[in-house]
């Protein structure tokens, strides 16, 4: 294996780590870090940490201060309304551009799922449930997402993605929050099936304005 590509491969796997540090909150919204406290954290080299981190600031997930280390993004009101506003228009346009092509295998299995989530929800309270819940929310977002066909537009939709999860470590998904938005996740669903623009758009709108309201920021 050459030098440079050695450290192509470090490179990919500080993103990854650092992502998944991100993602699952171990690096939290709002919170302070040195570099060398993220870099035990990854377990990466500090060269390849601070490239991750250029990515990662380059995307509005981290803030580098000089002689004072990085700032996770924080979860101000302001921050949520523009995160889930993006994901709304891109949501809405994945949907439209699904319906306008046909482009609607899938949507059974999401279904199914979404289904599943609301019943179970509705009776089983252990802790584990919001991980799973969340799971399930984020496939019909990735779905929609996919409907773009689009990279530009995916890698940009991705990015809000790792931001949202940053918002939901913080604000995290509530037991009570679960059945209702399966609930607003099948409507658009249902709407997709019947091939319907409009419905399926006035119902991402909805589901956008109930997670802002459960997030106390409507």
């Amino acid at each position: 294996m050459t030098q440079s590509r050695n450290v192509q491969l470090l490179a990919e796997k500080a993103q990854e780590e650092l992502w998944s540090a991100l993602r699952t909150g171990r690096l939290r919204g709002g919170q302070f870090i040195s570099i060398s406290q993220l870099v035990a954290l990854l377990d990466c080299p500090i060269a390849a940490v601070r490239e991750a981190v250029k990515q990662a600031s380059s995307q509005g997930l981290l803030t580098t201060y000089p002689k004072r280390g990085l700032q996770v993004m924080e979860a101000h009101p302001d921050t949520i309304r523009e995160c889930l506003d993006f994901r709304r228009v891109l949501d809405q346009e994945g949907a439209r551009r699904r319906i306008s092509h046909n482009a609607l295998s899938g949507l059974d299995e999401l279904r199914g799922q979404h289904e599943a989530m609301r019943q179970t929800a509705s009776a089983d309270l252990r802790p584990e449930l919001p991980p799973k819940a969340i799971a399930v929310d984020l496939s019909l977002h990735n779905y929609l997402a996919e409907g773009l066909e689009n990279s530009q537009l995916a890698a940009a939709y991705d990015a809000n993605k790792m931001r949202i999860a940053i918002i939901q470590n913080v604000r995290p998904f509530l037991q009570d929050r679960i059945v209702s938005a399966m609930e607003e996740h099948l409507e658009i669903i249902d709407a997709m099936e019947n091939r319907q623009t409009e419905r399926a758009l006035q119902a991402i709108d909805h589901h956008c304005a109930q997670t802002l309201r459960w997030w106390g920021v409507a």
